[in-house]
């Protein structure tokens, strides 16, 4: 079984933010494979179901992003998943909106939720997809920038980023992480 984590922070006031990108591509793949993704264990929201004949769990953590480790290391200690069989999906404001970057480990960038899913963890061995959101502007903090809606000149290729990550997980179910990485980087 291969588990789909996207990252981001719970609640409304969240919902719509570039932070929350890892949860769209979730809900994304959730609805296209029709897996109901609403159980609530693990402080997480998740659900199992099939991705084009692939037995997949996806996973929502509902505690705030920078704390998203608890949730992803409970889960992958309940069914015994592999690390290497998780794939953690969240923002980066590295890359520009759009982007996509697959890898099958390293360090977390700066990104805080992915740090704390390596400590929570023990190992950097998670692979995980990058979503570009682009940089913030001069003078906007990035805290206050990754906690703020995409402007409406930036939704589609939003929405475009999110249909282009659900492709490259549903091709690193069928290929594998380098023949993805290979493909969408």
């Amino acid at each position: 079984m291969h588990c789909i984590v996207g990252l981001g922070n719970p609640g409304r006031e969240y919902g719509n933010t570039r932070h929350n990108i890892g949860f769209w591509v979730v809900d994304a793949l959730a609805q296209a494979h029709g897996v109901a993704v609403n159980r609530r264990r693990f402080r997480s929201l998740f659900g199992k179901g099939i991705i084009r004949g692939h037995e997949a769990l996806m996973v929502k953590p509902q505690i705030f992003m920078n704390n998203s480790g608890q949730p992803v290391d409970l889960v992958a200690r309940f069914y015994k998943l592999d690390p290497a069989k998780l794939l953690v999906i969240y923002d980066d404001i590295a890359l520009e909106l759009g982007a996509i970057r697959l890898r099958r480990k390293g360090s977390a960038g700066g990104h805080r939720g992915m740090q704390n899913v390596i400590d929570c963890m023990g190992t950097d061995e998670v692979p995980r997809l990058r979503l570009g959101i682009g940089t913030p502007p001069p003078g906007q903090d990035s805290r206050h920038y990754v906690l703020s809606p995409f402007r409406a000149s930036e939704l589609k290729a939003a929405e475009q980023l999110v249909a282009d990550a659900a492709d490259c997980v549903r091709y690193l179910l069928d290929n594998g992480v380098d023949a993805a990485m290979n493909k969408f980087n």
